[in-house]
């Protein structure tokens, strides 16, 4: 009689309100059919007794946001530790270099996550066209009298030029979704390829024409030093009058300072899913000027929209068990490009 073949063990590190949410009773029910689960079964950090002497038996870490840093000292108490699976999106919070030089599979759920977040876009983008949060906004003031939409000029997107900055995984469901619309996309990417670009019915072009060409710019570049402020005063002022700057990606991206002073003057309005800092202080003008809609970072996944993360995550612990290989590898180099 042969014995059974060891099943591996499996820890989820991340904060609880994050396993409440993304770990319920499908993906638990899924989870329990892949792999064995310890006690902890879910943990937000490796330093305790308990944890640790857990790590020496794990085979696999299921993360999300919340997750310590995975440094030398923690993954020296996994010596069994052969994957990670993010259930989340980018891995720069928790993957150090230890990380890499132990050859730990890592893979991400930033494709799933990119969906919400483009889904967000598109409906500020349409907003955008209408004006629809800054009239919003009018209306507080003008309840007997609805003349005031008059003075946002055309409400429409028939025609628009919309500008996307960042070929990314965003980008491109972005410039998928605009297909919808009778607008005109450009977009700017200098690792795009104008072929792709084309296929998907828009139109490689450098910043500075695209800045100037835009009804709408919507943002969709990682967080890099080489990306930090790359939307500043000159950029701003580059944009046409009454032009939407919409930023769903990260706030350093665009220089807070440049776009409350264009913002303030009512020349530029702003749709803001993220901010630099984030939130903003409170004595922001960006706060209280009626051509400005901010969110309070909502656009990723939120609630069920988180599960189809797990669920990825899942798929990817189910290919590494039969030996296929992973479908959203994060390595250093591509660690280097993305978010």
């Amino acid at each position: 009689m042969t014995d059974r073949p060891r099943r591996p063990q499996a820890l989820l590190v991340m904060e609880p309100r994050h396993f409440r949410s993304q770990f319920q009773r499908a993906q638990l029910d899924r989870l329990d059919r892949l792999a064995d689960l310890g006690d902890p079964a879910c943990t937000a950090e490796l330093d305790s007794p308990a944890v640790r002497r857990r790590l020496r038996d794990v085979d696999v870490l299921l993360t999300s946001w919340g997750c310590p840093s995975l440094t030398a000292e923690r993954l020296a108490a996994a010596p069994g530790l052969r994957a990670v699976f993010h259930c989340a999106g980018t891995v720069r919070p928790l993957v150090t270099d230890e990380v890499w030089r132990r050859r730990i599979l890592v893979t991400n759920a930033a494709d799933e996550n990119a969906i919400p977040v483009a889904e967000f876009t598109l409906a500020a983008i349409v907003f955008a066209g209408k004006k629809a949060p800054f009239l919003a906004q009018d209306a507080r003031r003008h309840r007997d009298d609805w003349s005031y939409a008059t003075a946002r000029g055309e409400l429409s997107n028939r025609g628009r030029t919309i500008g996307v900055v960042g070929y990314s995984r965003v980008g491109r469901r972005v410039v998928d979704r605009l297909r919808t619309l009778d607008v005109h996309v450009l977009v700017a990417d200098p690792y795009a390829d104008p072929a792709r670009v084309a296929a998907a019915g828009a139109r490689l072009v450098e910043l500075p024409e695209l800045l100037r060409a835009s009804d709408v710019l919507t943002l969709h570049v990682p967080s890099l030093r080489s990306t930090h402020h790359l939307i500043g005063a000159a950029e701003l002022a580059l944009l046409r009058d009454g032009a939407t700057v919409v930023n769903t990606a990260r706030g350093a991206i665009v220089d807070t300072g440049a776009l409350e002073r264009e913002c303030a003057t009512g020349r530029l309005d702003a749709i803001l899913d993220v901010t630099d800092p984030e939130p903003l202080p409170a004595d922001s003008v960006l706060y209280d000027l009626p051509n400005v809609m901010i969110t309070p970072h909502v656009a990723g996944s939120l609630g069920a929209e988180t599960r189809r993360m797990s669920d990825s995550a899942l798929d990817e612990l189910e290919r590494h068990l039969t030996g296929l290989p992973p479908r959203a590898a994060v390595t250093p180099d591509t660690l280097g490009m993305s978010a």
